[in-house]
């Protein structure tokens, strides 16, 4: 089977130095073994996605030299898989309502630690099993219960062929639980990333995740999504970050350092490969 790669980056601002970095080595490493390289935007956050900065996006990876099949897919066309995604959770009884606001959240800072992926932990205020309810009536997101869920799929693993944060590679175990129960639809109706990032790679027959090393401990919320909803589980390669010099990870807040900027200021492709260590495979 040919492997499949996919650079899935949100049009919300200029891309930089490290999204070159993870779409130029998921794109080489397709390239390599004679696979697909797919481009995906996740352009759920309705509130900050742009056009424009799609349209920068599609510029970007092509001046790279970056390649895909078209019609790419857009997350906000897929609301339906979503929404089927989550029924057979609900179905499970893995799923509930959360009227929680972050003010609620951090408000409970004497409850109970279940870990969190930023910011304060999630103190299970809404949540069933312990007696909790959502407030009658008002906007609500829905979280997975992630004790039930754990249990429910039991040990899990994933294979990393990067180094991950602390160097970890080959078979890894999962360990979602350290996330709490992640938020699986916002209130505003929109998918979450850990539910929309699975069941879209699974769609579109992903084999191989390169990603920078920030979404290593998420990859266990990822593989346990995998499991209840009976998904494949890609290969997983997190690499390093692309800082600037001193020592930040870029963001796309800095245009001062975006492909774009970059570019106007008289850089190559090949200059963006050597900034980021890599070597042009091939012609």
């Amino acid at each position: 089977m040919r492997p499949v790669e996919r650079f899935a980056p949100s049009p919300t601002g200029l891309l930089h130095l490290g999204h070159a970095f993870s779409a130029l080595m998921g794109f080489d490493a397709a390239r390599a073994a004679g696979g697909v390289f797919r481009l995906r935007i996740e352009d759920l956050d309705a509130g900050r996605a742009r056009r424009d900065f799609e349209a920068a996006i599609f510029e970007d990876l092509r001046w790279l030299g970056l390649s895909w099949p078209e019609p790419v897919m857009r997350q906000s066309a897929r609301g339906a898989a979503y929404e089927a995604a989550l029924a057979r959770l609900g179905a499970m009884g893995l799923v509930y309502p959360c009227s929680c606001t972050r003010a609620d959240i951090a408000a409970a800072g004497g409850a109970p630690q279940e870990g969190a992926e930023a910011g304060p932990p999630y103190p299970g205020t809404c949540r069933p099993r312990t007696g909790g309810r959502a407030a009658p009536g008002a906007p609500h997101a829905l979280r997975l219960d992630m004790e039930a869920a754990a249990a429910r799929a039991g040990a899990l693993t994933f294979r990393e062929v990067g180094a991950g944060p602390a160097g970890e590679t080959g078979e890894i175990a999962a360990a979602p639980e350290a996330h709490g129960d992640v938020v699986l639809r916002r209130k505003d109706g929109a998918a979450a990333y850990h539910l929309a990032v699975v069941v879209d790679d699974a769609a579109e027959g992903v084999t191989h995740v390169t990603r920078g090393e920030d979404l290593f401990a998420a990859t266990s919320v990822h593989r346990l999504l995998q499991a209840l909803l009976g998904l494949p589980a890609p290969i997983y390669r997190h690499h390093r970050l692309i800082r600037d010099a001193s020592g930040r990870r870029l963001a796309k807040r800095a245009d001062d350092v975006s492909l774009a900027a970059l570019r106007a200021s008289g850089w190559t492709p090949d200059d963006v490969r050597r900034a980021v260590g890599l070597v042009r495979a091939g012609p």
